[in-house]
């Protein structure tokens, strides 16, 4: 498996997140992390970002309805 290269912490600021936050999203996803410096595996990054994508989708789905 290929690392993303990424943070937990990265991507907490890439996505306007909190790191408690992508934590909570590793825990519900099944990820391991050991703190917010842990570099993540390519597969759970990817499906770190589809969650949050996700997420804005169905908010921005709920403002324009």
């Amino acid at each position: 498996m290929g690392f993303a290269d990424v943070s937990i912490a990265e991507l907490a600021a890439d996505y306007n997140l909190t790191v408690e936050e992508v934590f909570s999203l590793c825990e519900q996803l099944g990820i391991a992390y050991k703190s917010s410096k842990t570099r993540l595996p390519l597969e759970d990054a990817k499906a770190i970002i589809s969650h949050i994508k996700e997420k804005e989708t169905d908010s921005q789905t709920e403002t324009s309805t």
